[in-house]
Order: structure tokens, then C-alpha cells, then sequence
């Protein structure tokens, strides 16, 4: 694709990895097949290719409009198009480049901008969030619907293990998890526990910064990252952990970009590309431990029904992180008997703060998504990311849990 980039723009670092995304796409359109918004609403600039030419506008001098900000505000981030794209286009940062761009020239007003403004302040600080749920819980009835039914009961975490072992690994518990599932990390730990690997938490770290970040808070959302590097840091640099560990997958996308989000700063470029080249998720870490972690797991009885479970793999962990079978290769180890998903590559609608700020289609997703992972007859649902996992609990008739609490349940049940 042939590109003028404007003044503004074109001798900045943002400018120059903005056209060489553009001048590898080929107009060819594979990725308007697989993106959801396209398939919902049918209009081409709902579409990666449309979203491109809009952003390709608007570096070239053409002034955005809310026009122009509606469509990329429509855009769920899910990176499918990334994943059919033949030519290797990083439509993901052209859209992050993009969209602030397109935030400095049409700026939000009212109850727009205060609503994300409400979420840039409160979703990231677990202290803030958690005190809003608490506050949440209590007056559940009172709530609007789309803030209701987002509202779950407390749950308790259950036992963490004392780090006992040498073999040493951290775990963000990031922002909203801590309140929303403590179970998610806390049954991660005693699977590793019983591989041999101790689990721990640094207090001091918090959001991995992707809410700031796609919320078009750049600045923030690195500074999260720098906040969470010099958490780690010590432990890191004395030899004395393994890996970072995240099992919410879409924080795990934005962690393993650190190295990329602070390849310009001079006093974390280094850390950050060693934090980023560090980080695992739960999937990786166990696949790498298999043979380990089929001794521990309880055998299946043979007069025994497998439980049918269907597997919904986030769009930051197929696309994102570009994890795919894996997680489905363990549950199957474990016992469980997975069942066929339609259209398994399409998202389900949460998307970080998508389903607040686009609360419409969100559901439209969310209800084609259930209907997929249902279709098979399942008994449970599984998930990889605590935002899908709250997204599809509020409309499934099925429990919705994370997978690694699957796997602790095989393990649990053998003690």
C-alpha cells in the first residue's frame, strides 16, 4: 500500500513503523472473513481493511472525525486478522497508533470521556476496584443491568502453598482477578506445588497496563510496566526465579510486550526485554512439565464417563500470544473430553472495557459465543482470561471457570 504520511507524523518513530505495517497490507481482504464486528455489522470500514484505510487517512493529513473514531472505537482489539493476514500485517499496533492519533484530533466529550476516564482511574488499581465491588456486591439490585449482571459473588481463593521448593516462579495477580477470582492464581500455585515449583506474588506489582494503554493512554500504561519491572527486578536479577507466570492471557500479551511498549527508554529497554522474554503462560509452563504433571494427575477410571467440556481460547492467547491446541492438549491429558466449538476463532465480546464501552455488540458476540460453546452438548466451560470468563458467566447456563482450576480439581481429588 502506497502511503504520504503527513508532516506531523512521518519523521516520528510512530510514523515510520506506521508505514511499514501499511506498505505490507495488499488490499487482498482475507482478514474481513474472520473479523467479528465485520460479520455483525457488514459495513467494510467495521472491517481490518476499512479500519486501515481510515488510519491511513488520518496519517496522510485527512482531519478524523467521529466518524472516523466511531469505527476504530468498534474494533475489539482480537487480532484474528492478524492471524489470516498472508502478508504479516500488524494491524494491532497500526490500530494503537491509530486511535491516539485520532483521540488528540476529535476529543471526547461528556458522559463518553467520563466514563473512560472513570475506567482509566479505577480498573487499574486492584485497591479501587476491589472497594467498588465490595460496594457493588451490596447494592447488586440497584445497579443497571450492564454493570449488574458483571457483579459476581464473592469466592474465597482457597490454600496457597508456602514457597517451599528452589524451583521459583512469580505470578502477576494484576487488577481486577485479586477481587473478582482469587481462585485463578491460588490453584495455579498448588499445581506447581505439587510439580515442585514454588509460586509467589510480589505485593508491589499491579495492572500489566493494557487498560491504560488500549483506553489510548500510552503513557500510563508504560509506566504500569516500568511499575511492575522494578517489582520483579530484584528477584530477577538474583537468579532467583524461573519465569513470570500470567493466567489472565490478555495481561500475559501485554507483559510479553514490554520489551516492544519500552524499546525507547534507555533505563528500561534492557529490563523490560528480559521481563518480556521471561513471562509464561500457565499453558506453556505446564506443557513444559508433562510428564511431571501426568504422574500427579488422577487416573481416569475406565467405567467412567469423560466430563464433556468445551474450550474457549481467548483471542489473546490464540491470536495474541499465538497459543493454540495447547491448553486443549492438557485439559484432554487430564481426563476431560472436549468438545467441537464452532467458529472457535471469534471472539467472545469482552475485550478488556469493550463490553462497558460497547455494551451492544458485546452482547450480540457474547450470546453467538455461548451458542457455540453449547452447541456440543458440553457439561462445563473452560477459559484462559478472567475477562471472558465474568463476560460469558453473565449469559451461560453452564459454569465458566478457568481451565487451571480444572486441571487443580484432577490433581485436588487425587490428595
Amino acid at each position: 500500500m502506497q502511503t504520504h504520511l503527513a508532516d506531523f507524523i512521518r519523521d516520528t518513530a510512530e510514523g515510520r513503523e506506521a508505514e511499514e505495517i501499511l506498505r505490507k497490507c495488499v488490499h487482498c481482504g482475507f482478514c474481513t472473513a474472520t473479523c467479528p464486528t465485520y460479520q455483525l455489522l457488514g459495513d467494510e470500514l467495521d472491517g481490518p481493511r476499512g479500519r486501515i484505510y481510515l488510519i491511513k487517512q488520518v496519517l496522510e493529513g485527512r482531519p478524523a472525525t467521529e466518524r472516523t473514531r466511531l469505527h476504530l472505537d468498534r474494533c475489539l482489539s482480537c487480532r484474528a486478522c492478524e492471524s489470516t493476514c498472508p502478508s504479516g500485517v500488524e494491524y494491532g499496533r497500526l490500530a494503537d497508533i491509530g486511535r491516539r492519533v485520532v483521540e488528540q484530533q476529535v476529543p471526547r466529550q461528556g458522559a463518553d470521556r467520563l466514563m473512560r476516564e472513570t475506567l482509566k482511574g479505577v480498573v487499574p488499581s486492584s485497591a479501587m476496584f476491589g472497594g467498588a465491588l465490595r460496594v457493588g456486591r451490596l447494592f447488586k439490585s440497584l445497579l443497571p443491568r450492564v454493570l449488574g449482571e458483571k457483579v459476581p459473588d464473592a469466592a474465597p481463593a482457597g490454600r496457597w502453598p508456602a514457597p517451599r521448593h528452589v524451583r521459583r516462579m512469580i505470578a502477576l495477580a494484576g487488577c481486577v482477578q485479586p477481587s473478582l477470582s482469587p481462585s485463578i492464581n491460588a490453584a495455579l500455585a498448588r499445581v506447581l506445588d505439587r510439580l515442585g515449583i514454588s509460586l509467589v506474588e510480589s505485593p508491589s506489582a499491579g495492572c500489566c497496563g493494557a487498560v491504560r494503554f488500549h483506553l489510548h493512554d500510552h503513557d500510563g500504561g508504560r509506566n504500569d510496566a516500568r511499575r511492575n519491572i522494578d517489582a520483579w527486578w530484584p528477584e530477577i536479577d538474583a537468579g532467583r526465579i524461573e519465569a513470570i507466570v500470567v493466567t489472565a492471557s490478555g495481561c500475559g500479551v501485554q507483559v510479553k510486550d514490554y520489551g516492544y511498549l519500552l524499546k525507547d527508554d534507555p533505563a528500561y529497554a534492557g529490563k523490560a526485554a528480559r521481563v518480556a522474554a521471561m513471562t509464561r503462560d500457565p499453558a506453556e509452563v505446564l506443557a513444559a512439565e508433562a510428564p511431571a504433571l501426568q504422574s500427579v494427575m488422577l487416573p481416569c477410571r475406565g467405567d467412567a464417563p469423560a466430563q464433556k467440556l468445551a474450550f474457549h481460547a481467548p483471542c489473546s492467547l490464540q491470536h495474541g500470544q499465538r497459543i493454540r491446541g495447547v491448553v486443549e492438549g492438557l485439559l484432554q491429558s487430564a481426563g476431560y473430553a472436549l468438545v467441537s466449538v464452532p467458529d472457535a476463532h471469534l471472539c467472545c465480546g469482552s475485550a478488556g472495557t469493550y463490553s462497558l464501552l460497547q455494551p451492544s455488540l458485546s452482547r450480540r458476540l457474547r450470546d453467538d459465543k455461548l451458542a457455540a460453546l453449547e452447541a456440543g452438548q458440553a457439561e462445563r466451560i473452560a477459559s484462559a482470561n478472567i475477562g471472558c470468563i465474568m463476560h460469558l458467566r453473565t449469559g451461560a447456563s453452564l459454569s465458566v471457570q478457568h481451565w487451571i482450576e480444572l486441571i487443580d480439581e484432577k490433581i485436588t481429588n487425587m490428595s
